[in-house]
């Protein structure tokens, strides 16, 4: 049987219970290359019975990304026999995640959070980005010297046309023969 460890109630209003599921008696019915499917689905399964969803949808429980990996660390045929689970209700859903973080996925996990604080620097606010939507008005002077540069950037493009076109025309042309000789048979 399960063992259910607390029920504190959360700041959201949400409960929040720790569970520690046995997955073997579940899994070792299934064929060895189905184990770890078979495992997340029994964990699904569990977490339906008993958080109280009362119409079984296996839809409304939403796995971590960190319990996916640990379920599926020692690939696919074996699974690990029982786990701890941390289930937190968010309105008509359930979120599960693992109630203890191996090392290796906590320095991931770190890592990750590390990266989105960054990308929140980096990115900037609503605010920011409209003020930097806004253009300012060119004055007349801008909008003429820019035609300028339009007409000399033209003239200097047909100047160059020009002294290519001279150029090939002056150029000796180069017959169409094989770099080589071919090679004739040995005459007798």
């Amino acid at each position: 049987m399960a063992e259910e460890i607390k029920k504190p109630e959360t700041e959201i209003g949400g409960k929040e219970r720790e569970f520690i599921i046995p997955l073997r008696r579940k899994f070792k019915k299934t064929a060895s290359y189905r184990r770890a499917p078979k495992a997340i689905r029994a964990i699904k399964e569990f977490l339906v019975r008993h958080m109280k969803i009362y119409d079984r949808n296996l839809k409304k429980i939403k796995l971590d990304r960190y319990l996916n990996e640990f379920i599926w660390t020692r690939g696919i045929k074996n699974p690990p026999a029982k786990i701890k689970i941390k289930a937190v209700v968010d309105g008509d859903f359930i979120r599960a995640e693992l109630a203890e973080l191996p090392e290796r996925l906590k320095f991931r996990k770190e890592k990750q959070g590390k990266r989105e604080r960054k990308a929140e620097k980096v990115i900037p606010k609503k605010e920011e980005l409209e003020e930097l939507a806004k253009v300012p008005e060119k004055t007349e002077e801008q909008k003429e010297e820019e035609k300028e540069k339009k007409a000399a950037v033209v003239e200097a493009g047909k100047k160059l046309e020009k002294l290519a076109e001279k150029q090939a025309k002056h150029q000796t042309k180069i017959s169409k023969q094989p770099k080589r000789q071919r090679r004739m048979a040995l005459q007798k």
